[in-house]
């Protein structure tokens, strides 16, 4: 039996708003016809995928199973039509993501040179979207930065580069040659949205501020609402007044990756991660003027 993907993304409605009324006003469908749909999906898979009273909708154990496949499967089905649109349009490009502080020259210029006729776009990623974008295929292979959730990614480690604390310009510790964990305890903490975990072995309170990228992150710290991490590169790429980086040594350091969909095999994509390997070096240098590059 073959999963019907349309009904899939029925059920992925349904399961996020455990709804049908709303599901179906997302999906500009009429109720009804939703509520067949599931069924016939139940039926498909020998399997009630939720339970439905008049307390509402919840999931089952084989719901919520579906639930966590759902994402991945639909990212690879969006990914493969992109793939094929490209392949009609007889384009021949590599999209490569990456985030703040990671130039992707080096190795788009030598894999350029091995393959002259593939045009090489760029496309910066954040934090909570470097999976799902290399998973449903608006990027091909992506420079990133962990932690990333590797569930359906080869993720492949390129170099390491030291971490920086993020204080505001007047903070008591701003302008100092090194700080230690001892000397941030207590300091509230800004966080990034997405999968993030504290690079200290101390916990730091919660400021409440969830950030996207390095330009918020920037602002809340500047603001004096709390103290931030960041990889030494991105410092070179963000330098203002208003905030003071200073290296803290005892840090393990921040790890920077090449990931590509495991799902994904092309010729294209695994040149593209040769040429990356064989500049990482070049790639550290340029990115933080003395990252490490991974043996």
């Amino acid at each position: 039996m073959d999963l019907d993907l349309r009904k899939v993304r029925y059920f992925a409605a349904v399961a996020g708003t455990l709804h049908f009324g709303r599901a179906a006003d997302e999906l500009h469908i009429a109720q009804p016809v939703l509520s067949r749909q599931i069924r016939a999906l139940e039926t498909d898979l020998g399997t009630p995928l939720f339970i439905r009273d008049s307390h509402g909708v919840v999931l089952t154990d084989a719901g919520r199973q579906l639930l966590a496949d759902t994402g991945p499967l639909l990212a690879s089905a969006d990914a493969v039509r992109r793939r094929v649109s490209a392949a009609a349009r007889g384009s021949r490009r590599l999209v490569v993501g990456f985030r703040t502080g990671i130039p992707v020259i080096p190795a788009a210029r030598a894999f350029e040179a091995r393959q002259p006729d593939v045009a090489v776009d760029v496309q910066r990623m954040e934090w909570d979207d470097q999976a799902s974008m290399l998973l449903d295929g608006r990027v091909d292979v992506g420079y990133v930065r962990l932690p990333i959730d590797e569930t359906g990614l080869r993720v492949t480690p390129l170099y390491t580069e030291p971490l920086m604390v993020v204080l505001p310009a007047a903070h008591r510790l701003a302008g100092k040659e090194e700080v230690t964990e001892a000397d941030l305890a207590g300091e509230p903490l800004v966080w990034h949205a997405g999968p993030s975990t504290q690079p200290t072995r101390r916990p730091h309170p919660d400021s409440g501020v969830r950030v996207r990228g390095v330009e918020e992150k920037l602002e809340h710290v500047a603001a004096g609402r709390g103290i931030s991490f960041v990889g030494r590169s991105e410092t070179v790429f963000y330098s203002r007044p208003d905030v003071s980086y200073v290296p803290i040594p005892e840090l393990a350091p921040d790890q920077v990756c090449l990931a590509v969909a495991a799902a994904r095999t092309s010729p294209l994509v695994d040149a593209f991660v040769t040429a990356a390997q064989a500049t990482a070096e070049i790639t550290a240098e340029c990115g933080d003027l003395g990252a490490a590059p991974v043996e």
